[in-house]
């Protein structure tokens, strides 16, 4: 009964912070604090701010967005802090390095709004054998299917190209980009038994470089496999990511036939080397600006539950590749589109674990 009436009362809290947001002034504060990397980092914090200025575009929204000074739990505490008493009630975390902050954050400031991208806000206390997992009534978690969008890159890189060897360069090895890894090979597995392609990926080329934020390492460990023989780098890593992007454009230039896949939102701008030319082949995308936008509405529509944890997927077409593919031809995007809709409907199967495949 306690924990009924802590639940209600807890409810009744958000319905008046959103309400008093309308009475106190019409425009709605949104906050972000970025995760490793820049607001600019052309993948998960950039798509992330995007979907915030697309909320401004719509519907006038205040946002700003702060940077920590480091990666540890007190750094995120402390620009939550600083947003909420600039009077930013509606705050934006992307990764799950948050967790263990908001986790704390939600309870001190109950009368704000939690968006937690990529993880659940728990206490981090592994020690004990399993953290404590809690998410408030004022707090929502969204999570990717990485796997599925992985393996539609992966399917897609191994239509296009035919045969040959294939790359992944991941940031930290944490669980969203193991499984963007984990679906891209079996990807080009299932595109190998099933579309008669034949290509591969070695433990060689399979890599993570450690962090989110070393460029000139990212676009290091690029030439080393473009001079393997790879042929399509697929970088789920962040700034890392925009290395291997760099060296793939200037490859391009000069008259290399590399490519690159990018990873969380559309990085084919990223990869123009001349004109409308770029080293994209395609990009993994999860909804992390949808995630964002549509509680920014769901706020202003007095339509916002928290409490809850969201799985963007193929099922609610939370994940694909971009609509516009100028580097894909007609059949690898048919096949792409095949093979999303058997994911969605659940004739294809895409494992989310590492069980049997490179690490």
């Amino acid at each position: 009964m306690k924990r009924i009436i802590g639940i209600a009362l807890a409810a009744l809290m958000l319905v008046a912070l959103l309400a008093g947001c309308a009475e106190e002034s019409d425009t709605l504060k949104v906050g972000m604090v970025t995760d490793s990397g820049t607001i600019d980092d052309k993948s998960f914090n950039q798509g992330t701010w995007e979907g915030i200025l697309k909320a401004k575009a719509d519907f006038g929204i205040e946002e700003r967005y702060l940077m920590p000074g480091g990666e540890a739990h007190s750094d995120y505490v402390q620009e939550i802090t600083n947003l909420y008493d600039s009077g930013f009630k509606v705050i934006v975390t992307p990764g799950f390095k948050f967790e263990t902050a908001i986790y704390e954050m939600q309870e001190r400031y109950t009368d704000a709004v939690f968006v937690l991208l990529d993880g659940e806000p728990n206490d981090g206390n592994w020690a004990a054998g399993f953290p404590d997992y809690k998410t408030g009534a004022n707090t929502i978690n969204f999570l990717f299917a990485e796997d599925q969008a992985g393996f539609l890159v992966g399917v897609a890189a191994a239509v296009e190209l035919g045969s040959g060897e294939l790359g992944f360069i991941g940031g930290m090895e944490v669980p969203a980009v193991q499984r963007f890894n984990w679906g891209f090979q079996q990807g080009i597995k299932y595109a190998n038994d099933n579309y008669g392609t034949s290509c591969n990926i070695s433990a060689d080329n399979c890599i993570y470089q450690g962090t989110f934020t070393d460029v000139a390492a990212g676009q290091q460990l690029a030439a080393v496999m473009y001079d393997r023989g790879v042929r399509a780098v697929f970088a789920a890593a962040g700034g890392v990511g925009v290395g291997v992007i760099n060296e793939g454009k200037e490859r391009r230039a000069s008259g290399q036939d590399v490519w690159v896949i990018g990873v969380d939102v559309d990085q084919y701008d990223d990869g123009l080397y001349s004109g409308s030319n770029s080293c994209i082949l395609t990009s993994a995308m999860k909804g992390i600006d949808v995630a964002t936008y549509d509680t920014v509405k769901a706020i202003l529509d007095d339509n916002f539950t928290g409490g809850r944890t969201v799985l963007y997927e193929a099922a609610n077409d939370g994940i694909g590749i971009p609509k516009n593919n100028p580097n894909l031809g007609a059949r690898t995007i048919g096949t792409v589109d095949e093979v999303f809709n058997g994911i969605k409907n659940g004739s294809i199967r895409v494992q989310n674990t590492g069980d049997g495949l490179l690490p």
